[in-house]
């Protein structure tokens, strides 16, 4: 009985991230390629941000990645570079990614 109530205490634990649309957005993007626009995927996971701020929860490893990558597609390089710094900051695991990709805002 208290294994029972142990498990279904630990089923009740909130969740660390607030995933929003990105799990969605991230399969369509991959399945259906063009399928959903940039522009698309942008105005949900701005959304999704600001309800998670709102409720003072996390965004998941490789959102801000995702939404840098976004911006980095229509040509938004600022915004993309503070996405993948954010990355790197939220998530040090992440570094050796970010870097790379920081480095294409580096002139040759």
């Amino acid at each position: 009985m208290i294994g029972l109530l142990a498990l279904l205490a630990g089923c009740a634990a909130p969740t660390l991230y607030t995933w929003g649309h990105y799990e969605d957005l991230i399969y369509a993007s991959y399945s259906a390629p063009g399928k959903v626009s940039p522009e698309m995927q942008l105005e949900k996971l701005e959304q999704d941000y600001q309800k998670a701020r709102a409720a003072n929860k996390r965004m998941p490893p490789g959102w801000h990645a995702h939404l840098g990558y976004l911006y980095f597609q229509l040509g938004k390089l600022d915004q993309a570079r503070q996405e993948f710094q954010t990355e790197k900051a939220e998530f040090p695991e992440s570094t050796v990614l970010m870097d790379r990709w920081l480095t294409k805002f580096k002139a040759p």
